[in-house]
């Protein structure tokens, strides 16, 4: 995911690619973004790296949270911000960790398509300013959309969106396979599905716009849409949908 964002941010406008640094410690990663993204440095040394940044980005697996924290605090100040993309590490969680500094803190939730500039990313803070708020929902923004709730909706954004991602590309999966029962060739079925996707996404992004009204749009009385839908109905469609999100759910 750390790499994905360097990727989403290197073709963005808002910051330069000259200002982002990404470290890691292995040199393979980094070999083949700065192939990409020449002009982005990188190493293997965290606080090098952290050195004189505004923002700090966290993307490590949470067992090695204490580890990167513990080993780059001495090098920070409190004009940092802190931005983690640890899974299932909470803001008061961040606070302990980060203590006794107080920073402006971040808990971020993007999804895979970030790397496509195509993310949902959601954001809960502590020790922000409406500015500093400002300016992350913008980065986030340039990178798809993004959205700064309350904490306790992060998980509920995580299983929509990051989740949310498998659950489509499921349904591709399920429809490409539909259309070559019709007739198609697997990866002509595959293009037509993922454009009609697209397709459908545009048609919400209209103000006001509802996928109900946009469905009734293309159900005729006794029609082939409708006799499709109710079939999908019948094996529990919209129930399993709904129940997949509510399992995905941490407990």
């Amino acid at each position: 995911m750390g790499g994905a964002l360097a990727r989403g941010l290197a073709q963005g406008t808002i910051i330069r690619r000259e200002d982002i640094c990404v470290s890691n410690p292995g040199e393979g990663k980094l070999k083949a973004l700065r192939e990409d993204f020449p002009e982005i440095r990188v190493t293997t040394d965290n606080r090098a790296c952290i050195n004189g940044a505004d923002i700090i980005v966290l993307a490590v697996k949470p067992w090695k949270l204490d580890d990167v924290a513990g080993e780059i605090l001495p090098a920070m100040d409190e004009r940092q911000t802190v931005c983690s993309m640890v899974g299932g590490v909470g803001i008061e969680l961040l606070k302990e960790k980060f203590a006794p500094l107080t920073l402006p803190l971040y808990y971020l939730i993007p999804n895979t398509a970030i790397a496509r500039r195509e993310s949902m990313t959601f954001m809960a803070s502590a020790n922000s300013t409406a500015q500093m708020d400002a300016l992350l929902l913008s980065v986030f923004r340039e990178l798809g959309d993004a959205m700064l709730v309350e904490e306790r909706l992060m998980n509920a954004g995580m299983v929509l969106a990051s989740c949310g991602i498998a659950n489509a590309l499921r349904y591709v999966r399920a429809a490409t396979q539909g259309g070559v029962q019709l007739g198609f060739r697997a990866a002509e079925a595959q293009h037509i599905v993922a454009q009609t996707l697209r397709g459908a996404a545009s048609l919400l992004e209209a103000e006001g716009a509802h996928a109900e009204a946009e469905i009734d749009r293309v159900t005729t009385p006794g029609g082939l849409t409708i006799r499709g839908l109710n079939a999908m109905e019948q094996a529990g469609f919209t129930n399993a949908v709904i129940q997949g999100l509510l399992a995905a759910m941490p407990r």
